[in-house]
């Protein structure tokens, strides 16, 4: 099922949300690809498209240079993650990890990619190869959880967060992660518990808030989730984010009522 939010709103800040209103609230199985709140490598976050088209010129030109170099790999690659070029983001990555194929940074960008384009079992062998049991390295290991949730592998995704968490206590970027996969089971409470805690980091990025609006939302506590959307939105939008969860909810539970209704008469 393909739900396609308001132009005008940032409802679903990471793909992770996708994943959650296609799990949680219509029941429908996704593709969709993988875009956790942590990061990996050396790159930083592309904050908008402007930034993101900014890399693709700059880091873009260096890498034709020298199509050799990880660095120029990675950041030209992250460029295009943020101006929607996946695929060929994961196509620069590809030959980055041939030309350097022991390089931890390049090889974890990689392993996103991969994910990214819905490569998910590829996505895991690449992750594996990005760090070492004597050398973990916690951002591999909570996008190794998000792809396996990505797989519907949950139980075993909240071990590889748990490993994570071990490594970066309370690090809000993999609570993030697993506070979404319990609402991908459907468990909105814990989702909720999770989701708080991370909010409650001073370092949480603004995309963990909004997960948190987002799970209180499905629990029907609009006015709440509209509260907690202000923090980082515009009024409209927030507004517009809650009212487009409302109206897939309503759906959700209209579609439900007849076989809730025939099960009441059994």
């Amino acid at each position: 099922m393909r739900l396609i939010p308001p132009s005008r709103s940032r409802l679903l800040v990471t793909t992770g949300l996708a994943l959650l209103l296609a799990g949680a609230v219509a029941g429908c199985k996704t593709t969709r690809s993988s875009d956790v709140t942590g990061s990996v490598g050396t790159a930083r976050t592309m904050t908008n498209e402007a930034d993101a088209r900014q890399a693709v010129e700059a880091w873009g030109e260096r890498y034709r240079a020298n199509p050799r170099d990880p660095e120029a790999a990675v950041r030209y690659a992250q460029g295009l993650r943020g101006i929607g070029q996946r695929a060929q983001a994961a196509a620069v990555l590809e030959q980055a990890s041939i030309h350097n194929p022991k390089n931890r940074m390049v090889l974890g960008a990689y392993g996103r990619a991969l994910a990214d384009v819905g490569s998910f079992a590829q996505a895991l062998d690449v992750l594996s190869r990005a760090h070492t049991p004597d050398q973990p390295d916690w951002r591999i290991l909570s996008v190794q959880g998000a792809v396996l949730d990505q797989m519907g592998r949950h139980e075993e995704a909240r071990r590889y967060y748990a490993s994570a968490l071990r490594l970066a206590p309370g690090e809000p970027s993999v609570l993030s992660n697993l506070g979404l996969s319990y609402a991908l089971t459907k468990d909105l409470k814990q989702a909720e518990q999770v989701l708080r805690q991370a909010g409650a980091r001073g370092s949480a990025d603004p995309r963990v808030r909004q997960n948190l609006a987002l799970v209180i939302g499905l629990q029907g506590r609009f006015a709440e989730a509209e509260q907690i959307a202000r923090a980082d939105l515009p009024a409209d939008e927030a507004a517009a984010n809650v009212a487009y969860l409302q109206q897939m909810i309503a759906a959700h539970q209209q579609k439900s009522a007849p076989a809730n209704a025939m099960a009441s008469r059994s």
